[in-house]
């Protein structure tokens, strides 16, 4: 394939993705102006269907923008070989192949970052904030950037600079042993993320005794849960937004739930959320998606073995001589219709772990607290209540808020 061709493939298939994006966008935002099903009745009031209706409105005008800027950039930048431009901008500065790699995702990060900075605070600080979601502050803001170039710069360049090197030493073998360190790499951070990364950004603290303590203990007893670690999160230092989680393994294993999500509900319908939790625990659903992140990660960079040295790439990205960095830009947007499938088909697996989950928290628990638990967190977030078919098949993790509640009704209760 010359590198004319692949030129054209790189274009080809960043079109094809923005139009999907748009395609489905719109039949989403359509649907959402749908009729509220019966079953989900109650959840809004007029008042707040309407603000939820102009919510979504709001974010679909903004996400059209911005998703439209972005796209036309690329697409120029692609075709005017921006980025073999920059590559020769930057070599002068480079004493080896590494360092000069190295250089330019740098540059490509703070060129990206300082774009979308706009965007990020516009959503933040208007739409959030109009709609009575945000709770960041302008230094909670900055602070966060802060942190995450940090961050960025310490994992993110350890982990880039082992690619380049095991790229350069060992040639198209460099995959296998790059696998053994992400992988690695995946397994620490599920360990350890509650420990080390989260508490930088928020304060993790034991849940205080008393009545929801002791609900949640006395129900973790009664399904054999070992409840080590039970925390709560300052997510109301930015959002108003509440949410639950499960991180790590073993010993190490956490449930952390929301300060909003304790604020706004009830100790069974908190108790409900955490039996869902305790069900993907039962249900090893963890375990499972970690091995098909590994496994997925693995075939990625085994299919980058096979066109990181190609100069055909390099040529279509703009560069005049075989560049590794070039091409692993090329293959981000090469890789992306076979990762758009994978990701599909792990949000088909992650929804059915998610109903696998609600029945292991209606079976074991109750039904009623779980279902009113959902449909308030619906209604605080101002949801999309009816969101398009083709839409969840694609984005969601989770099923739609109907589906859930349906499924829930059909569990049969020993």
């Amino acid at each position: 394939m010359n590198e004319q061709t692949i030129l054209i493939l790189l274009i080809g298939i960043t079109i094809f993705d923005f139009l999907l994006e748009r395609i489905l966008t719109a039949l989403n935002y359509k649907s959402s102006k749908k009729p509220i099903p019966e079953k989900l009745e109650g959840i809004y009031d007029q008042d707040q269907y309407s603000k939820s209706q102009e919510y979504h409105n709001v974010l679909n005008r903004f996400g059209n923008f911005s998703a439209t800027l972005g796209f036309i950039a690329i697409v120029a930048i692609l075709y005017f070989g921006f980025f073999g431009t920059l590559h020769e901008w930057l070599k002068p500065f480079a004493s080896n192949d590494v360092v000069l790699s190295l250089l330019f995702f740098g540059v490509l990060y703070i060129v990206s970052d300082i774009m979308g900075l706009p965007f990020s605070i516009y959503g933040t600080f208007v739409i959030e904030e109009k709609f009575g979601f945000n709770n960041t502050t302008v230094k909670t803001f900055i602070l966060d950037k802060i942190k995450g170039y940090l961050l960025t710069i310490i994992v993110g360049g350890l982990l880039i600079s082992t690619l380049l090197y095991l790229i350069w030493s060992l040639g198209s073998n460099f995959w296998i042993y790059f696998w053994i360190v992400i992988t690695a790499f995946i397994l620490l951070a599920n360990m350890f993320y509650t420990t080390l990364i989260l508490p930088l950004f928020n304060k993790l603290k034991p849940m205080e005794d008393g009545e929801l303590k002791e609900a949640i203990a006395e129900y973790a007893k009664s399904v054999d849960f070992p409840l080590v670690n039970i925390f709560v999160i300052d997510g109301s230092k930015r959002s108003s937004k509440g949410n639950a989680f499960f991180s790590g393994f073993g010993k190490r294993k956490k449930v952390v739930l929301y300060d909003t999500l304790i604020e706004k509900h009830t100790t069974d319908e908190l108790v409900a959320v955490f039996a869902h939790e305790v069900g993907h625990y039962k249900k090893k659903h963890i375990i499972l998606g970690t091995v098909l992140s590994i496994l997925q990660t693995g075939v990625m960079l085994f299919l980058l073995s096979r066109m990181i040295y190609s100069s055909e790439v390099s040529y279509a990205m703009g560069g005049d001589v075989t560049l590794v960095h070039l091409n692993i830009l090329a293959f981000g947007i090469l890789y992306s219709p076979l990762s758009r499938i994978i990701g599909i088909l792990m949000n088909v697996l992650s929804r059915k772990n998610e109903y696998e989950a609600d029945e292991y928290a209606v079976k074991t628990f109750k039904k009623e607290p779980l279902q009113d638990a959902l449909k308030k967190l619906s209604g605080d977030n101002l949801s999309n209540l009816t969101p398009h078919s083709s839409y969840v098949f694609v984005h969601y993790s989770h099923p739609t808020l109907l589906q859930r509640v349906d499924a829930m009704d059909q569990v049969v209760v020993d």
